[in-house]
C-alpha cells in the first residue's frame, strides 16, 4: 500500500477511490465546506490548508515525504467557462506552485534513500489551449527546463509523453467510459523522476496496439480509444480507408491502404452543450452551488396534463384569439427538475450523501445544498481516479 499526499484536496475523490490501495498521510484544503467533509470523514489525517507553505515544512520534516502527490490545482482560470486569465490567475500559479512541493518531496526522499514520487495532477482540458502555454511552463518545470516546452500545433495534444529529468504522461480522460452517467472530460498527468517510464500509468499497451480488451461495449471503447487518440476539438477526423463507414454506430470499418484515398469519415463532436444525451449528464460544475439558477437541471418525460406538443414538422399549434394578450406557449411532453445533491454525489462517484456533514451550526439532515453542489462540481471523478490507482498501485508494486 503506497502512502500520498493531497493538494487541494477538496472533498477528497482520490481518499474515496485509492481505499485500499494506499493511505493518506495528510490534506491541503482552505475551503472552509470542503475543509468540514475532511474532517467529518477523516479526523485522523491532518489538514495542513495552504499549499504554498507545503514545501517549507516538507523540507524541515514537519511534514512526512509520501510515495504519491496527488491534487487537482484549481481548474477556474483555465477553464474555457471562466476569463481564462491563466497563470496572471493567483489560481493558476498554484499550479507551478507544486512543481516546489514535488521538488522537496524528492529532495527528502533522496536523502532518506527512497525512491522518487510519482505526481498524478488533475486540471480542465483547456490548461492544454491557453495563450500563454500555462501547460508547457508545466512541464518545463517539471523536466528542470528553463524555458517553457512548446507544442507541435497551435496547442498541446489530448495525449502525450515527455522524457526527461521525469518522465511525463499526460492524457484526457472522460468519466462517462468509467461507468458514470457524466460527460466529464480532464487532464490527468503523470510524472517521476523514477527510473522506469510512468508511462504505463495512463497509457495502455494493448490498446496503443489495437488489441482492445473490452470492459463494456466495442461502441464505448472504440470511441473512448478515438477520442482519448484524437479529441473532440475538431468538427471531424478524416482518415484513410477502402470502405464506407458504419454510420449508425460511429465506427469506421477496417482502415486499409487505399492508395491514399480519404474515404473514411466518422464525426467526433467537440461541443459542451447542455443537453441528455443517451442519458449522459452534462459536466458538473463547481458553480452549481454559486446562486442564479446554476443548479444543474435534468429532462423528465411527463405525458400527464394538458400539453400543445411539437409535431415532426415543427408546425406550432394554430394561434387563437381568445389568448387574450397572453403569449402563445408551445411546450413538449417533458419537464424539467434540479438534480439533487445526492444524484450528483454518484454522477461523481461518491457514496451518497458523503457530503450531508453538520455545518454551521445547523445538523446534517439541514446541510445547505448550495455548499454541497459546488463542492461536488470541483471533485475529482471518483471510478477514474479508482482506475488510476490500480494502475499506480501495479507500477509501484513492480
Amino acid at each position: 500500500m503506497f502512502t500520498y499526499g493531497s493538494i487541494c484536496s477538496g472533498i477528497e475523490a482520490a481518499t474515496v477511490a485509492w481505499k485500499g490501495l494506499g493511505k493518506p498521510l495528510w490534506f491541503s484544503e482552505i475551503d472552509p465546506f470542503p475543509c468540514a467533509v475532511l474532517a467529518y470523514h477523516y479526523p485522523d489525517v491532518p489538514n495542513f490548508g495552504d499549499m504554498t507553505m507545503l514545501a517549507e515544512k516538507i523540507l524541515k520534516q514537519e511534514i512526512p515525504a509520501p510515495d504519491v502527490l496527488v491534487g487537482g490545482t484549481p481548474c477556474q482560470a483555465f477553464s474555457v467557462a471562466g476569463l481564462r486569465n491563466s497563470l496572471d490567475d493567483d489560481r493558476g500559479n498554484l499550479t507551478l506552485q507544486l512543481i516546489h512541493i514535488l521538488e522537496a518531496i524528492d529532495y527528502v526522499r533522496y536523502k532518506n534513500e527512497q525512491p522518487p514520487c510519482v505526481l498524478v495532477w488533475e486540471n480542465v482540458p483547456g490548461v492544454l489551449s491557453t495563450k500563454d502555454n500555462a501547460f508547457g511552463h508545466l512541464l518545463a518545470g517539471l523536466v528542470q527546463e528553463c524555458e517553457p516546452l512548446q507544442p507541435t500545433g497551435r496547442k498541446w495534444t489530448n495525449a502525450g509523453y515527455v522524457h526527461s529529468a521525469r518522465t511525463i504522461v499526460w492524457r484526457i480522460l472522460n468519466a462517462q467510459y468509467f461507468g458514470l452517467a457524466q460527460r466529464r472530460k480532464r487532464v490527468f498527468l503523470v510524472a517521476s523522476a523514477r527510473k522506469r517510464s510512468v508511462a504505463e500509468i495512463l497509457i495502455e499497451q494493448k490498446g496503443v496496439r489495437g488489441d482492445f480488451k473490452t470492459s463494456g461495449s466495442s461502441k464505448e471503447s472504440l470511441a473512448a480509444f478515438a477520442e482519448s487518440r484524437f479529441g473532440r476539438s475538431r468538427e471531424s477526423l478524416i482518415v484513410h480507408g477502402t470502405q464506407d463507414p458504419i454510420i449508425s454506430t460511429d465506427i469506421a470499418h477496417c482502415l486499409g491502404r487505399n492508395n491514399g484515398g480519404k474515404n473514411v469519415l466518422f464525426e467526433i463532436k467537440g461541443q459542451e452543450s447542455v443537453r441528455l444525451h443517451e442519458n449522459i449528464t452534462p459536466t458538473l460544475k463547481a458553480r452549481m452551488g454559486t446562486g442564479g439558477n446554476n443548479v444543474p437541471c435534468i429532462v423528465l418525460n411527463d405525458q400527464g396534463g394538458q400539453s400543445i406538443n411539437i409535431e415532426n414538422d415543427c408546425i406550432s399549434p394554430t394561434l387563437r384569439s381568445e389568448a387574450h394578450g397572453n403569449l402563445p406557449i408551445i411546450t413538449t411532453p417533458y419537464t424539467i427538475r434540479k438534480i439533487t445533491p445526492a444524484e450528483c454525489e454518484r454522477l461523481q462517484g461518491f457514496p451518497d450523501n458523503y457530503t450531508q456533514i453538520p455545518w454551521r451550526n445547523k445538523s446534517t439532515e439541514d446541510c445547505p445544498d448550495s455548499s454541497r453542489y459546488k463542492a461536488i462540481g470541483n471533485s475529482m471523478a471518483v471510478p477514474v481516479m479508482r482506475w488510476i490507482g490500480q494502475r499506480l498501485t501495479a507500477f509501484l508494486e513492480k
